[in-house]
């Protein structure tokens, strides 16, 4: 998953050793001792370290080292903003306007960026509340300079210079046109009574998103009389209440998920005024900036570009799963029969359990047997393995300064590729601590670019997870869905290393949403090709490679049930998409979503619950969560004809850079899909790679890797 502040379209290791050693010939990235030895760094060159200063705070930022140097910062970012808003407004047309445009761009993302990830993950509340008052106050900056007619003005002279614009590279007129459509969209084009409001909606939405994410996460309580005695101690209980906080879907008691699912999800009065007031707004601003709804604002410049072609999409996915989503049904259904025959009816709360209790049934993938497999220093030296055959790339463990980290366990690494050198820096969030979000993530916290002086500023992201500590007697070990995550998470690191983006604003997964996660799903294939984990996953205390057939039976698994899972994720995208357009008249989110789920899902609504007050990706992805979707085809699409044959194939790995990574946001997402595949797929492509994904063994386990 992606982070970030201005939103997902433009922009996730204690006691334990990294590296064991460095050859002249090969940086040598990871390795853990199996009863968690301290943390071992080899130097890189001087050259190649990033220059901090003596003095040094978060990232190396000085002004940093204290929650009051989020205001500093701030400061110096609006002070440099102000001075190159005033050198665009000089400058007459030509390439200098873009590169001050991106300058601009990049002096208030250094601190927002940056900002945005401390407000969620850093352990220190104060500094939590500076950086949520950075964010803010930067927003708020951005939404006025999004209609500052002056600086609007000095892009449009350039824009409609039909000589200078042919002169430009193609790089810079896209550039260039985007900032303007950044523009454009915030209402640039209306009066200033308009623009004045379409500026406090913007601020406006930005605090009710805020509001929506802190609701969606807040416990329900229940008076414990009310649920019976022998169930109460799998809650949080105080004084007279149970503190109900999640779904408990693992559990193996149907009373304990039926009793979490109907109190988790009870309605939030509060909360349902957040989510309608959020997405009224939302509508609000698109229409007064020219578009039909906000769903049409939110695609434009995706892959998909309109919500049409979304939702032709997703219902032409709906229809081919049909069949096998109601077989999936009925195997769940069949199974809770047997297990529980006085209340068989399947519920939305039985969903994920009983698929699970199917995959365990049927191919024995207890996880307890997968993990002294996954170590994570194993885990860590797959990834390295596979991009240095892939793409050249080595990752290199590098002692942080002291103030650089916010947790004593982050752990930094160089990225370097064996001719370009250094490429950037990826800092390792990995473990899990207290008041720290459980979603695994991607942050950006400084965009790659080609500076002024020639040098070229390297990206720097940080991977956030929720991994167990070490313990005394062995490292921190993975299960396999864990490992399939930081495989996931690397990807997109490699998508923000490899982007090497003229400009700031283009720069990684500063891409639309759509295109974003396709180099991190189709990492999930290289996570479960036995060619690849073959590599690195060994017994942590015997050095035992990981049997082939334990990882055909994980990988023939996640096909159990995999239709049900699909239908899922294609009613929340259509939920999304619906609440993103044009509200049905007199309908509340609770009737959207009832109608919805008996459309796109197939289990009964349960009355009393409105799940959609849960749903904390309608904040990051609104009108846009069909992406996960759509980049699993994408990725699918490339895996199959690209590296399914050989997962370690340079030439392709060369290719993949070429077409698809190093542009960043910087080129047509379907150009660079067209320039992978050679061919450009149409919306039936997309269904037909997803629908054969739950049939093919496109893991190529069975193939011969001898």
């Amino acid at each position: 998953m992606l982070a970030g502040w201005r939103g997902v379209a433009r922009t996730a290791v204690s006691g334990l050793g990294w590296v064991s050693g460095c050859s002249a010939k090969r940086w040598v990235s990871t390795s853990w001792s199996p009863v968690g030895a301290a943390f071992n760094v080899q130097q890189q060159p001087q050259h190649h370290r990033w220059e901090l200063g003596k003095k040094t705070g978060l990232f190396g930022v000085p002004e940093l080292s204290c929650p009051e140097g989020f205001h500093e910062a701030q400061e110096k970012s609006l002070q440099e903003t102000e001075r190159l808003v005033k050198k665009a407004c000089a400058t007459p047309p030509g390439p200098e306007i873009v590169m001050i445009f991106d300058q601009l761009s990049d002096s208030l993302c250094r601190v927002a960026d940056l900002a945005d990830f401390a407000k969620i993950a850093h352990p220190n509340l104060a500094f939590r509340e500076a950086a949520e008052e950075a964010c803010r106050n930067i927003g708020t900056v951005v939404e006025k300079l999004n209609t500052d007619i002056d600086l609007c003005q000095s892009l449009r002279k350039l824009l409609a210079n039909k000589d200078v614009m042919a002169s430009l590279d193609p790089d810079t007129r896209r550039v260039a046109e985007l900032f303007m459509f950044d523009f454009e969209i915030s209402g640039i084009h209306l009066n200033e009574e308009k623009r004045r409001k379409a500026v406090n909606l913007n601020v406006k939405i930005l605090d009710l998103c805020n509001e929506f994410l802190i609701g969606s996460h807040l416990p329900n309580k229940i008076d414990k009389h009310i649920l019976p005695e022998h169930i109460r101690h799998n809650f949080a209980v105080e004084g007279n209440y149970v503190q109900i906080s999640g779904l408990n879907a693992d559990s193996s008691d149907d009373l304990v998920r039926e009793v979490a699912y109907k109190v988790f999800l009870f309605p939030n009065a509060q909360q349902l005024h957040c989510l309608e007031e959020l997405l009224t707004s939302r509508n609000l601003l698109a229409q007064l900036v020219g578009y039909d709804t906000f769903a049409h604002r939110a695609l434009q410049g995706t892959m998909a570009k309109t919500p049409e072609k979304v939702m032709q999409f997703l219902v032409q996915l709906s229809d081919k799963l049909f069949t096998r989503t109601l077989a999936d049904f009925e195997m769940m259904s069949d199974m809770k029969m047997k297990l529980n025959p006085m209340k068989s009816k399947l519920m939305p709360w039985d969903h994920p359990y009983y698929s699970g209790v199917l995959r365990a049934e049927r191919y024995n993938i207890e996880p307890s047997l997968y993990c002294p497999f996954f170590s994570l220093g194993a885990c860590m030296e797959g990834l390295n393995i596979l991009f240095n055959k892939l793409l050249g790339i080595s990752l290199y463990a590098e002692q942080p300064e002291k103030g650089e980290v916010w947790c004593e366990d982050v752990r930094k690494l160089a990225v370097v590729h064996e001719q370009e050198g250094l490429l950037g820096y990826i800092y390792c969030d990995f473990f899990q601590r207290a008041d720290k979000p459980h979603q695994d993530c991607h942050f950006t916290i400084r965009g790659g670019r080609l500076k002024e002086n020639g040098e070229y500023q390297l990206p720097v992201v940080v991977l956030m997870l929720s991994l167990p500590h070490s313990t005394r007697g062995s490292p921190t070990l993975l299960t396999p869905g864990m490992m399939e995550n930081l495989f996931h998470e690397m990807g997109h690191a490699m998508h923000s290393m490899l982007g090497r983006t003229r400009y700031q604003h283009v720069t990684g997964t500063r891409c639309s949403t759509d295109f974003a996660e396709v180099p991190s799903i189709l990492m999930e294939y290289f996570a479960n090709d036995y060619r690849v984990v073959n590599q690195f996953a060994r017994h942590y205390e015997t050095g035992q490679p990981l049997p082939k057939h334990m990882v055909s039976r994980l990988c023939e698994s996640k096909k159990v049930c995999a239709a049900a899972d699909m239908q899922l994720q294609v009613f929340y995208a259509v939920l999304d998409q619906i609440y993103h357009a044009k509200h049905p008249l007199g309908k509340s989110t609770t009737d959207i979503l009832k109608e919805m789920q008996d459309k796109f899902y197939g289990l009964p609504y349960v009355p009393n619950t409105a799940w959609q007050l849960r749903f904390s990706h309608l904040v990051g992805y609104g009108a846009k969560y069909y992406s996960y979707l759509m980049s699993r085809a994408v990725a699918s699409m490339v895996w199959r004809q690209c590296f399914v044959q050989d997962p370690f194939n340079r030439a392709m790995g060369e290719r993949y850079r070429k077409e698809m990574l190093a542009h960043g946001g910087g080129k047509e997402p379907m150009l660079m899909v067209q320039g992978m595949l050679q061919k450009c797929p149409s919306v039936e492509d997309f269904v037909d790679a997803l629908v054969s994904d739950l049939d093919q063994d496109f893991e190529t386990f069975f193939m011969d890797s001898e």
